[in-house]
């Protein structure tokens, strides 16, 4: 069945409080798509996030982002007053998210709804606590422990707790006891809202397409708790990190600095660890997006402590292993392998057994001439056509830095005459290609200015922050959306 999908993350959600959450903005925007015939929403990871505001660099794998949850529903549930959280001045640049802010004062009033909520009235909490126990309590023993120590990397805290010894684990639990269980209550409330949305776009027809990173962070309560998991050393730092050699696009390479797994500790456990991972992926989305896929047929290492990624070797990854042994014990995953970047021979043999489809960007296709990201060179079906994705420029501003060549050869393939017309007929190119599902950012079709892209890699600040309106998300667009699916059959 051929689709069509939305690429916009919750952060982007129109909203009052600074950034886009859980509630009726986001039930709207589900309409939005129901009424556009939109058969899916691609959003980016929903983990928490740490040190520069990425979603692919969080404090675990498992929790589900805090600023997404809606105050709004919380009033409703008479955990706050109005008051308590509208009058708080949330919003600096408008369009933008202000993570400063967001983080200032998001908890602050979630501390106030946790002191109003008692388990008896929320059954379902005990529930939820057992359910995911596996994680949670060492989750929120980790962000209880980060909050008292004013935020700090785990591996800046003193030696005895940064080195998960048990003695110092047993007694911050119970020193801890009361802000560990104000961490449980946000994922809580976090899971609550989150099911409610995905069940009300699973009702309208729409599917949920989740991202998981690769990595985990550094700082992170897997490699804080779960050590053995890692390529670390006895003091429990990174032997190598990782990242993307040296191109043409990045002289120096990418320097990610996520640790690297120790794929043989997790071959001995029969990858129980990311089998795991990908069943709780399954369940909180309708389908998978797994970052950076070819990691898992070789990945980069770069030495720790390196201040670029100019040195590095690439070592054997688990490869189709891996997913082999989480289909015999999961059964068929719903995965989109991203499969961009370097890819190899070996790669694709990977990507071949597997079967998952794989990711072209016609950014790429229109910006390096002949090659696979140009529909008429689709080999079949089986893929994903972006017109780019969150790392990409928005299409304005892809156009506005094309070179001659590349704008005359673009105008050509889309047989334009203007620049004008060339952002709607790259959409029209992915949605009347044989991709089983054509998908763009929100931006391209809201025809978005350059500084409206959502990331750029290798770069610190001003990522992650774009937002839309309310008044963005009209009957009109939604019409335009419409005709495209019909007339190509999405």
């Amino acid at each position: 069945m051929r689709k069509s999908c939305i690429l916009m993350h919750i952060s982007s959600l129109p909203s009052e409080y600074g950034i886009g959450k859980m509630g009726c903005h986001a039930f709207e925007f589900v309409d939005f798509l129901k009424k556009a015939e939109v058969k899916c929403w691609q959003i980016l990871p929903l983990s928490p996030t740490s040190y520069g505001d990425s979603p692919y660099q969080s404090f675990s794998v498992n929790a589900g982002n805090p600023y997404f949850i809606d105050f709004e529903i919380l009033e409703g549930d008479g955990l706050l007053e109005h008051d308590e959280f509208a009058s708080v001045d949330w919003n600096g640049e408008p369009g933008k998210v202000d993570y400063r802010v967001i983080w200032e004062h998001c908890f602050d009033v979630l501390r106030t709804a946790y002191s109003r909520f008692k388990a008896s009235k929320f059954p379902q909490f005990r529930k939820f606590c057992e359910a995911n126990k596996s994680w949670l309590e060492e989750y929120a023993l980790f962000m209880a422990l980060k909050f008292r120590h004013d935020g700090k990397a785990w591996y800046e805290w003193e030696n005895d707790i940064a080195m998960h010894k048990p003695k110092a684990v047993a007694e911050a639990k119970k020193e801890l006891k009361k802000e560990i269980g104000f961490f449980k209550f946000i994922q809580f409330e976090f899971s609550r809202q989150w099911q409610e949305l995905k069940k009300y776009a699973n009702d309208c027809g729409i599917e949920i397409i989740g991202d998981i990173p690769i990595y985990c962070a550094l700082d992170s309560v897997e490699a804080w708790g779960d050590h053995k998991l890692f390529w670390f050393d006895r003091k429990h730092s990174p032997v190598a990190v990782a990242g993307c050699p040296p191109d043409d696009f990045s002289p120096a390479g990418q320097l990610w600095g996520n640790p690297l797994y120790d794929w043989e500790y997790h071959r001995k456990t029969g990858y129980e660890w990311w089998i795991n991972r990908i069943k709780s992926a399954s369940e909180m989305y309708d389908i998978v997006r797994i970052d950076h896929f070819r990691g898992f047929e070789s990945y980069y290492t770069i030495p720790y402590g390196s201040k670029d990624a100019t040195v590095g070797e690439w070592k054997k990854g688990p490869d189709y292993e891996l997913f082999r042994l989480a289909e015999e014990k999961l059964g068929r995953l719903n995965i989109i392998a991203e499969d961009l970047g370097f890819i190899t021979s070996e790669v694709r043999q990977m990507l071949d057994k597997c079967g998952y489809p794989g990711m072209k960007v016609l950014q790429f296709g229109f910006d390096n001439g002949e090659n696979e990201h140009l529909p008429h060179n689709f080999a079949n079906t089986n893929c994903y056509a972006y017109t780019g994705t969150h790392d990409n420029e928005t299409l304005s501003g892809w156009i506005e830095k094309m070179d001659a060549k590349s704008l005359k050869f673009t105008k050509k393939y889309l047989n334009v005459k203007k620049k004008s017309e060339i952002a709607p007929a790259v959409i029209r190119a992915a949605w009347s290609s044989v991709a089983m599902v054509a998908a763009a950012q929100i931006q391209d079709f809201l025809d978005s200015p350059p500084e409206d892209r959502m990331n750029t890699p290798s770069t610190l600040g001003c990522n992650w922050q774009f937002r839309t309106q309310k008044s963005d998300f009209t009957p009109a667009l939604a019409k335009k959306i419409r005709r495209l699916n019909r007339l190509y059959n999405r």
